[in-house]
């Protein structure tokens, strides 16, 4: 070898330096991603943050005036009369609470035995089409609900389960009220088993999801020790899913407290009070739909703007309940 060439070879101290130069700029590189791509999701979160307290101002300022005319006493005022420029909310919460209730205590004990069916008894083979059937449904507009609400099961309902309710359980003292009066089918009963067959697939997917997850081998374990399958679900699945049970139950119901069209078509649209569920109400989001786009007075607007406040107020009040039981659960199971 010449000394040309010896001259022209990189030492292994040219090496090395060449090396840790080229890692130290990947090193910065990566460093200028990382601070970009935490910059980049810092700022989604905070445009969501953004929005929701946009929303929340916005609702506040459009509501003012009529809390400026009524007070507090806008909540409990049952009057509602756009020409006289008389309003209140009572009615609209009555029916969004009232409809919401009916709601989920039926679809809760159909969801939970749809999940059970699916995950402790239904055939392999069956499980995905009838899972996939079950999801299906919650992809269905809510509209379409509403007509068929409106234009199949009303009438039905009016023609024979609203009779039978009355001559049954409207006969019992006290409980009758609740099913008296004219069986029109439409009315706050019927909005609240239209919601119910809405709500059913977002809880009873939930509930199936947390079923899945439960360890086979304790399953397999209470088996072996002699336990049925109810007792299974009952010492074993449910303590297991609790805390994604009632996850699932507050998502339909926050569902079913925002809900618009559905309603609206069968809910009756009328401002009264009644302690019969076969008479015609009205909810919050119904008097939104129906009333938002004809509203002319100021009065009027901020009335209806004090309404969707008073359902977001609900919706927060439900949700943070819900997660104050969980975090309470958690911390007992921490505890055990």
């Amino acid at each position: 070898m010449s000394n040309s060439e010896v001259k022209k070879s990189p030492t292994d101290a040219e090496s090395a330096q060449a090396a840790h130069q080229r890692l130290m700029a990947v090193m910065r590189r990566q460093r200028l991603q990382d601070f970009f791509f935490h910059k980049l999701t810092l700022l989604f979160a905070l445009t969501v943050l953004l929005m929701l307290a946009g929303i929340i101002v916005s609702l506040i300022i459009g509501s003012w005036p009529a809390f400026q005319k009524f007070g507090p006493g806008f909540i409990t005022r049952v009057e509602w009369d756009p020409v006289n420029e008389e309003f209140g909310a009572m009615i609209a919460i009555a029916g969004t609470l009232i409809t919401s209730i009916i709601a989920l205590l039926i679809a809760f004990p159909v969801s939970f035995g749809i999940a059970l069916f699916l995950t402790e008894i239904c055939p392999a083979k069956l499980r995905r089409p009838l899972g996939t059937c079950v999801e299906l449904l919650a992809g269905v507009p809510s509209i379409i609900y509403g007509m068929w609400g409106l234009f199949v099961f009303a009438p039905l309902f009016s023609e024979y389960v609203q009779p039978a309710l009355k001559s049954t359980l409207g006969q019992i003292p006290g409980l009758g009220a609740l099913f008296s009066g004219p069986t029109m089918g439409i009315g706050i009963l019927t909005a609240g088993l239209i919601l119910s067959v809405m709500i059913i697939p977002f809880i009873s997917s939930v509930m199936r999801d947390v079923f899945e997850v439960v360890p086979a081998v304790l399953k397999e374990s209470a088996y072996g020790l002699g336990c049925t399958r109810w007792e299974v679900v009952r010492k074993v699945v449910l303590p297991y899913t609790k805390t994604g049970v009632v996850g699932g139950v507050m998502l339909g119901l926050g569902r079913a407290l925002g809900e618009t069209m559905a309603v609206t078509f069968v809910i009756g649209n009328s401002h009264r009070l009644s302690w019969s569920l076969f008479a015609p109400g009205n909810s919050i989001a119904s008097t939104l739909a129906n009333e938002i786009a004809e509203a002319s007075s100021k009065l009027h607007v901020s009335s209806l703007f004090a309404l969707g406040l008073i359902l977001f107020v609900i919706t927060f009040i439900v949700l943070s309940a819900a997660k104050i039981m969980l975090m309470g659960m958690s911390r007992k199971e921490g505890a055990k």
